[in-house]
């Protein structure tokens, strides 16, 4: 019988090797900030209700299939989540709206410098208008593509995430399956590296 994926919420961390444990620790102290921000019946610009910022941590034995995801770009251009396997993919859930979105984009950032060449990131931006997207790339100098959110691209991560979570995170293992996610905002660039880690059993 396959266990249920593990549950971390702030205070907990991932069971990661003896060799990750001063990086699990630092990581452990910066869940504990985690919050989230979700729209009210999909305003998308006010009526925003913190969550704990929940971390949930899928074994190998546990991931479904890979997800199907194609969509355009900020850029018009296609994108599909099938050509970026071989390795993971970290997809981060926002809108130029959202405050913790915003509070969040230089870890974010840093992040995919980070991982270049470890991991893929693709956004996916949701709730936004064009304009207000693109001013968004630029200011916080994004290098990835972001898909542009139809109102379907959520549903792909139906169980992980809902249509209204943002901001949050999907890990993809290198299958293209659903490894980790964290609902809330990312308390620090460490952290993703940390969990592309844990997904990856690095």
């Amino acid at each position: 019988m396959t266990p249920p994926p593990r549950t971390l919420p702030p205070g907990s961390a991932p069971r990661r090797a003896p060799r990750r444990a001063a990086r699990a620790l630092a990581t452990v102290l910066a869940l504990a900030t985690l919050g989230a921000c979700t729209s009210v019946e999909g305003t998308g610009d006010k009526g925003y209700v913190t969550g704990d910022g929940e971390v949930r941590v899928l074994d190998p034995a546990q991931r479904e299939e890979p997800v199907d995801l194609t969509g355009t770009d900020l850029a018009g251009q296609e994108v599909d989540l099938a050509d970026l396997r071989g390795k993971p993919v970290v997809l981060p859930v926002w809108g130029s709206w959202c405050v913790p979105c915003r509070a969040e984009a230089p870890d974010v950032v840093a992040a995919a410098e980070e991982l270049e060449g470890t991991a893929s990131f693709v956004g996916i931006n949701i709730r936004d208008t064009e304009g207000g997207a693109q001013a968004f790339q630029r200011e916080f100098d994004v290098p990835y593509p972001s898909i542009v959110d139809d109102g379907l691209a959520l549903l792909a991560f139906t169980g992980t995430l809902t249509p209204y979570t943002v901001p949050a995170f999907v890990v993809l293992d290198e299958q293209g399956r659903v490894g980790a996610s964290i609902l809330g905002e990312l308390p620090s660039t460490q952290t993703l590296v940390d969990l592309v880690d844990e997904v990856t059993g690095g």
